[in-house]
C-alpha cells in the first residue's frame, strides 16, 4: 500500500499508519531457523557481557580503570543489542510486523545513542591504555576514580542531545513512497528510502556527522596506539613487550570490528547499496560484534581467565564443604 496525494505530501499517512518491518519475510521457510539462531546469539551476548560485568565487579584484582571501562562497554553492548534483537525475535514469530511511527523513531534514537556511546567508550579505553603504558608512574594519579567516572558519564551523555535533533530531523520529513520498511529494524538508510522529496541535505548531515565523529574518535585511538607501540618497542624486556602488546590487542580487535563495520555500513557509496547487503552489514554490527566482545576480552585475557579460575575454585571448595 502506498500513500499518495496531499495527505502523503504532508507526511501524515505514514505517521498515522506507522511502518511494516519486512525483515526476513522474503524467506518464510527459514523463519524458525532464524528465530532459533538469533535467540541463541542474543542469549550468548547477554550471558557473555553479563559475565564480564559481574567478574570485573566482584574480583578485587580487576578493580582497575581498564576493567571499569570494560564493564561499562559491556553494559552498553547489552542495551545496544536489546534495542533491535528482541523486536526481531518477536517479528519472526508473527505475521503482523507493524511498528508505530513513534516506536520506530524511539528505536532509531536509542540505537544511535548507544552506538555513539560504544564509540566514545572505546576511545576512552584507548586513552587508558596510553596512560598505563606511556606514563605508568603517573597512571594511578591521572586515572583516578573521579576522572574515570567523569569520562564514563561523558560517554553516556554526549550522544543524547545530539541524536534528539538528528532523529527529529529524519522523522519530520514527509514519508509518502510506502510504509513497508525493508529491514529488520528502523535504521537510518532504509528509513530515508521511504522519504519523498529531496533528501540530499539530510544525507549530507548524516555523512558529515558520521565522518566527523568517527574520524575524530578513530584518530584519537590511532594516535594513542602509535605512541603506545613506540613506547613498547623501547622496552628492554621481551616479556614486558609481550605483556604490553597482549593488553592492547584485545581492544584493537574490538575497535577494528566495531568501527570497520559501521564505516562500511554508513559511508559506502549509494550505488553500492542493496537490501541484502544492508541487512547483512546490520546483522554484523548489531549482533556479531557484541558476540565477539566477551569472547575476545575473556579468552584472550589472562587476568580475566585467572579471576574465573579463582571464582570456580572457591565455588568448588564451598560446594564440597556443603
Amino acid at each position: 500500500m502506498e500513500c499518495t496525494g496531499q495527505k502523503a505530501h504532508q507526511g501524515n499517512c505514514t505517521a498515522s499508519m506507522g511502518f511494516i518491518l519486512l525483515g526476513f519475510s522474503d524467506v518464510p521457510d527459514l523463519q524458525g531457523f532464524l528465530f532459533g539462531m538469533f535467540l541463541i546469539v542474543y542469549v550468548i551476548i547477554l550471558m557473555g557481557n553479563s559475565f564480564i560485568i559481574i567478574i570485573t565487579k566482584v574480583d578485587f584484582s580487576l578493580q582497575t580503570p581498564m576493567y571499569f571501562f570494560l564493564r561499562n562497554f559491556s553494559s552498553s553492548e547489552i542495551c545496544y543489542v536489546s534495542v533491535t534483537v528482541p523486536r526481531l525475535l518477536i517479528d519472526l514469530c508473527r505475521q503482523n510486523r507493524k511498528i508505530s511511527f513513534l516506536a520506530c523513531a524511539t528505536q532509531m534514537y536509542f540505537f544511535l545513542v548507544l552506538g555513539a556511546t560504544d564509540c566514545f567508550i572505546l576511545t576512552v579505553m584507548a586513552y587508558d591504555r596510553y596512560v598505563a603504558i606511556c606514563n605508568p608512574l603517573l597512571y594511578p594519579l591521572i586515572m583516578n576514580n573521579r576522572l574515570c567516572v567523569q569520562l564514563v558519564a561523558g560517554c553516556w551523555m554526549t550522544g543524547i542531545s545530539v541524536h534528539v535533533g538528528f532523529t527529529y530531523q529524519i522523522f519530520s520529513l514527509p514519508f509518502c513512497r510506502s510504509h513497508q520498511l525493508n529491514h529488520f529494524f528502523c535504521d537510518v538508510p532504509p528509513v530515508l528510502k521511504l522519504v519523498c522529496g529531496d533528501t540530499f541535505m539530510t544525507e549530507m548531515l548524516i555523512d558529515v556527522v558520521t565522518v566527523v565523529v568517527v574520524a575524530i574518535l578513530f584518530m584519537l585511538i590511532l594516535g594513542s596506539y602509535v605512541k603506545i607501540i613506540l613506547t613498547i618497542l623501547k622496552l628492554p624486556s621481551a616479556i614486558g613487550r609481550a605483556k604490553a602488546f597482549s593488553t592492547c590487542s584485545s581492544h584493537l580487535m574490538v575497535v577494528a570490528l566495531f568501527f570497520g563495520s559501521g564505516v562500511i555500513a554508513y559511508l559506502r557509496p549509494k550505488s553500492g547499496h542493496s537490501t541484502v547487503m544492508d541487512k547483512f552489514l546490520s546483522l554484523f554490527y548489531t549482533t556479531l560484534t557484541p558476540v565477539f566482545n566477551p569472547i575476545i576480552y575473556c579468552l584472550r585475557n589472562k587476568e580475566v581467565m585467572a579471576a574465573l579460575r579463582k571464582i570456580l575454585l572457591k565455588w568448588i571448595v564451598w560446594d564440597s564443604k556443603t
